[in-house]
């Protein structure tokens, strides 16, 4: 049986960056995801809250058994297990995992909104995204990922590595 598709956003702006996200994506398997691409990382410029160091971004796409809230959890528990703390909002991160995509569907709890509510506003997760999944459309959007992040207003500065 083949498991449910889904995209995931990878960030962080503390420490060895590139170390990171290379420490986050090893640690996938061992939560019960199984990477299938990842993204080429992006050095990005803070969005939201601006004094801070650039990001270090890519997106990966894997297949879970998991459902979305336990997805969820195993990412938390990798952020935990690497030593990030949210401890200013939107801030500087050692490691930062979103569920951008769970398959087709469309999630809003208060734990997790998919797709991830600001995707479509960020440079940072369509760039990538688009890389790797340039045709990929949910049900919920117009347009594909490379056509999203063709037409974003978010004019912030995404570099690829």
């Amino acid at each position: 049986m083949v498991g449910k598709k889904v995209y995931m956003s990878l960030g962080s702006n503390v420490g060895d960056r590139e170390k990171n996200l290379r420490a986050a994506i090893d640690e996938l398997p061992h939560a019960g995801v199984a990477v299938t691409r990842v993204s080429s990382f992006y050095e990005t410029e803070p969005v939201d809250l601006r004094e801070q160091p650039w990001f270090l971004n890519c997106v990966v796409e894997a297949e879970t058994h998991f459902d979305a809230a336990m997805l969820l959890r195993a990412l938390r528990e990798i952020e935990k297990k690497m030593g990030s703390r949210k401890l200013v909002s939107k801030g500087p991160r050692l490691i930062d995992m979103d569920i951008l995509l769970y398959g087709a569907e469309t999630i809003d709890t208060p734990e997790l909104q998919v797709p991830h509510p600001r995707m479509l506003l960020r440079r940072f997760v369509l760039v990538p995204l688009a890389e790797i999944a340039p045709s990929l459309q949910h049900p919920s959007w117009v347009k594909t990922a490379s056509e999203l992040a063709a037409g974003t207003t978010d004019r912030s500065d995404v570099r690829k590595l």
